[in-house]
C-alpha cells in the first residue's frame, strides 16, 4: 500500500458527493453512508447510499450498491484507474468488494474507530474491528488509501442519525 498522499481539490469534491449521498440515505431511514466511484478521467461512474434498512438486504452498503450499479456497464479493467470515495471507512465486506472490483484507490471520510463510537449507542450495530487498510494490505497489488479526511463533514450525518 502506498504512503500518505495529499487530498486534491477533486478528492474533496467527490468525497463531499459521497457525504451528500450519506445524508440522502439517512433521510430515507438508512444508516448514513454514501459512496461515489470516479474514473481516472474524473467522470462519475456511480453513486449510491446505504439502503439496507429500506431493502432488508444486509449487504446493501453504499460501496457495494455503487459497485452493483457499475457492473453492467464497466468491467474490472476499466475500474483499475478509478477511485472509490466513501463517506465512512469501508467495512471488511466493502473492502473485499472494492478489491474484487479492480479499484485500487480509496478515499474515505470518517474512520472506523470513530464510527464505532457513534454506533455503540445502538444494539446490534457492532462490526468486525478491522481497518480497510488491513484488508487491502493482503493484496499482492498496490492500493492507495487516503483517509480519514473531511472528518467533521463526514461525521455530521452520524451525529444526526445516532443522536449523539
Amino acid at each position: 500500500m502506498s504512503g500518505p498522499q495529499e487530498l486534491t481539490e477533486a478528492d474533496r469534491r467527490h468525497l463531499r458527493q459521497a457525504i451528500a449521498q450519506s445524508v440522502e440515505g439517512s433521510a430515507r431511514g438508512n444508516r448514513p453512508f454514501g459512496a461515489v466511484v470516479v474514473a481516472a478521467d474524473g467522470t462519475v461512474l456511480s453513486e449510491a447510499c446505504n439502503d439496507n434498512a429500506a431493502t432488508g438486504d444486509c449487504t446493501a452498503h453504499a460501496e457495494v450498491n455503487a459497485l452493483r450499479r457499475l457492473a453492467p456497464r464497466h468491467g474490472r479493467e476499466a475500474l483499475s484507474g478509478a477511485t472509490m470515495y466513501a463517506s465512512g471507512e469501508p467495512c471488511v465486506m466493502c473492502a473485499g468488494a472494492i478489491f474484487w472490483s479492480g479499484i485500487r484507490r480509496v478515499v474515505f471520510g470518517i474512520d472506523a474507530a470513530s464510527l464505532r463510537r457513534f454506533r455503540a449507542t445502538q444494539a446490534g450495530a457492532a462490526d468486525l474491528e478491522m481497518s480497510c487498510r488491513e484488508v487491502f494490505a493482503r493484496s499482492a497489488e498496490p492500493f492507495t488509501v487516503i483517509g480519514p479526511a473531511l472528518i467533521d463533514e463526514a461525521a455530521a450525518p452520524h451525529h444526526d442519525y445516532w443522536k449523539v
